[in-house]
């Protein structure tokens, strides 16, 4: 009787999304509120993992900000030596766009290209603030886009660069004049819980 030889089986790849071997970094918030720095060793559209002072607890929730990503958040699924993996619980669209950044970071870092800015800028829904300026009356202002380190604005006052202002509630510094408004620079990063487009400053 002839031997039959049994096909054989491919290994199950436990990962449904390819990783990219990427350095960015950020910051994470525990479900305690306390927030922590941390580097990403690897990342996915469906999970990253980080080197971490704090670990976490398996299961527990965990909102991050990483630099050229933004907001993203997910559970621990495991500790790792160096810290923790988590698995991310994003819409289709964000995980599309993650996909394609770390496409173009991954491109970028092999072709030697210089870095672009280092904080994901978002359009937020309420578009206008006050800018305060000090000895000045207050100035309504259309942002033009806002990141957790920063926002540009549109606005006709022309403060020097290096003064002090108080947007919204978010004190900052004037650090750049473009035609027709200015880059601002906060005093203190943005925290990642609350930065996305309902931010209010």
């Amino acid at each position: 009787m002839p031997l039959k030889l049994r096909p054989l089986q491919k290994p199950l790849e436990r990962r449904r999304h390819q990783r990219v071997t990427i350095a960015l970094l950020g910051r994470y918030m525990l479900e305690d509120k306390r927030e922590y720095t941390c580097q990403t060793a690897n990342m996915s559209p469906g999970g990253v993992s980080v080197i971490a002072p704090v670990r976490g607890a398996i299961g527990e929730r965990v909102v991050a900000y990483l630099d050229q990503i933004g907001r993203i958040e997910g559970r621990i699924v495991r500790h790792t030596e160096r810290g923790f993996a988590m698995q991310l619980s994003l819409p289709y669209a964000k995980r599309e766009k993650i996909a394609n950044q770390l496409t173009w970071l991954a491109n970028r870092e092999a072709l030697g290209m210089p870095e672009d800015r280092r904080h994901e800028r978002i359009v937020p829904h309420r578009r206008h603030a006050v800018l305060k300026i000090e000895g000045e009356r207050e100035h309504v202002v259309k942002l033009i886009d806002v990141s957790v380190s920063g926002a540009a604005i549109s606005t006709t006052a022309q403060p020097a660069i290096g003064t002090k202002v108080l947007l919204g509630d978010t004190p900052g510094q004037v650090v750049r004049a473009f035609e027709g408004g200015l880059g601002i620079t906060f005093e203190q990063m943005l925290s990642a819980e609350n930065f996305d487009e309902n931010i209010k400053l």
